[in-house]
């Protein structure tokens, strides 16, 4: 089957009918096939029923934050626990590692981004123009200027092929595009909703949790997923900043690129499209935040 597949392929002449096949994925995830198909379709089962509940979420009856919350619980324990039920393959190690590293830095830019982007858009002195030209200076700058003093922190550190050193790099190369997205929405928020709230009895920092974050979700949504994609795709800081930590960009270049090989095209393609899979289905379960965000002060008045 893999053979004949392999002919299609590299066939001249393309074939608009044929047989399809998953050996391909099988050999891309798995060191080795499990014994009964069940333990496949229960895990495949369970993960359309994840997809399904995060895109109706809200036409459930429990609130939406349940909801997220529960799959993303779900979504650690199947993580967690597909290698040990089958023999993964590497590529497996690759994917979790991207998650880890992605999921890190998100976390970090965005929150980082927040704070720094409220007290910005609240202060309207000099030091706040040149705070933000300087981060986009940095922002300028190639990725080859950063991969230095990263490497020699990391070794002096002891971190170097580590998830701390690869997570702090990516929050430093990407804050700045975090800086400058989160400060427009919050430059279109009112400051009297805040002070109002002071009026009421909150603190500074009480009125931005319980106020005015709430009313930024849609834009935090739009960073953090933007923030997501630069972090996922991360290619050359990986590289030279691990050794064994590698992520999914890093895994890609065993089977695309350098000499095309047939035997290698029907893996070619199963690690293209599972790669963009996780990114899709982030994508369907916020699609309706990601467009507030993107849509969000485009209408005035």
């Amino acid at each position: 089957m893999v053979l004949a597949f392999i002919a299609q392929a590299a066939a001249r002449v393309p074939l608009f009918v044929f047989e399809p096949t998953v050996d391909s994925y099988g050999r891309l995830w798995l060191d080795s096939t499990p014994d009964t198909l069940a333990v496949l379709v229960i895990g495949l089962t369970g993960v359309v029923v994840l997809v399904l509940l995060g895109v109706f979420a809200e036409r459930m009856p429990l609130p939406r934050n349940i909801i997220y919350a529960g799959i993303l619980a779900a979504v650690i324990a199947i993580i967690w626990g597909i290698p040990k039920i089958v023999d993964t393959a590497k590529f497996y190690d690759y994917f979790v590692n991207s998650l880890i590293v992605s999921v890190g830095a998100v976390a970090i830019s965005v929150s980082i981004g927040c704070l720094s982007d409220y007290a910005l858009a609240r202060y309207s002195g000099m030091s706040g123009v040149v705070m933000l030209l300087v981060a986009l200076a940095f922002r300028a700058l190639p990725r080859m200027a950063f991969l230095l003093p990263f490497y020699w922190m990391g070794r002096i550190s002891g971190l170097h092929d580590t998830y701390i050193l690869v997570i702090i790099a990516l929050v430093a190369v990407n804050q700045p595009f975090t800086i400058w997205l989160l400060r427009s929405f919050f430059m279109d928020i009112p400051r009297e909703i805040e002070e109002a709230a002071m009026i009421d009895g909150a603190s500074r920092l009480g009125a931005f949790l319980k106020v005015i974050t709430p009313i930024m979700w849609p834009g935090i949504f739009s960073t953090a997923l933007f923030t997501l994609l630069l972090a996922y795709h991360e290619f050359l800081l990986v590289r030279i900043l691990t050794q064994s930590k590698w992520t999914l960009p890093l895994a890609m270049v065993q089977f695309i690129g350098g000499a095309q090989i047939p035997g290698q095209i029907p893996m070619q393609a199963a690690a293209a499209v599972s790669s963009t899979i996780p990114i899709v289905l982030v994508i369907l379960f916020f699609q309706k935040q990601l467009v507030k965000g993107l849509s969000a002060g485009a209408v005035k008045g």
